[in-house]
């Protein structure tokens, strides 16, 4: 099975740290904090790589230095990186990344998902498909490849 991956000995990191976030609490009223970068990081930080049992931020494919957050514009965008320059698995990713963040932000958010410059062949064509709600809707329709981004979002307990 490793002999038809891709990139089958991929290069693993040091998972960052946890930060604890404590939301002030005002007891008169309801305060929505403003997302911010590591809000969105947290978020994708566990999401499994496709093909190897690692997350995306153990695979360096996303870092928190790598996501733009606008909230008062309601604009979110994740770069994301690629093991390889042809991995066969970038618009799984990236649709992963928009699923997750589609299911976890409120619907005023704009996001956009990239491949990060000059990291995949196919970097404009991978980008035109990640950001076409058309072709994200027809993608998600598909039963085996929604199994797989659902697949990829698992909580993982292990």
């Amino acid at each position: 099975m490793v002999s038809g991956l891709i990139n089958a000995n991929p290069v693993i990191y040091q998972k960052k740290e946890r930060q604890v976030r404590i939301a002030p609490c005002d007891s008169d009223e309801y305060a929505v904090e403003p997302v911010d970068q590591q809000e969105i990081f947290d978020h994708i930080r566990d999401i499994k790589d496709p093909e190897h049992p690692y997350s995306l931020e153990e695979l360096k494919v996303i870092t928190e230095d790598a996501i733009e957050v606008d909230d008062k514009l309601s604009y979110v965008r994740v770069t994301f990186t690629p093991t390889v320059e042809h991995c066969s698995m970038a618009t799984v990713i990236g649709l992963c990344l928009r699923v997750k963040l589609l299911r976890s932000l409120p619907s005023r958010y704009k996001v956009d998902i990239k491949v990060a410059p000059g990291t995949h062949a196919t970097e404009a064509a991978v980008n035109k498909q990640l950001n076409d709600k058309e072709r994200v809707a027809a993608a998600l329709e598909n039963p085996n490849l929604l199994d797989m981004v659902d697949e990829c979002l698992a909580p993982s307990y292990g």
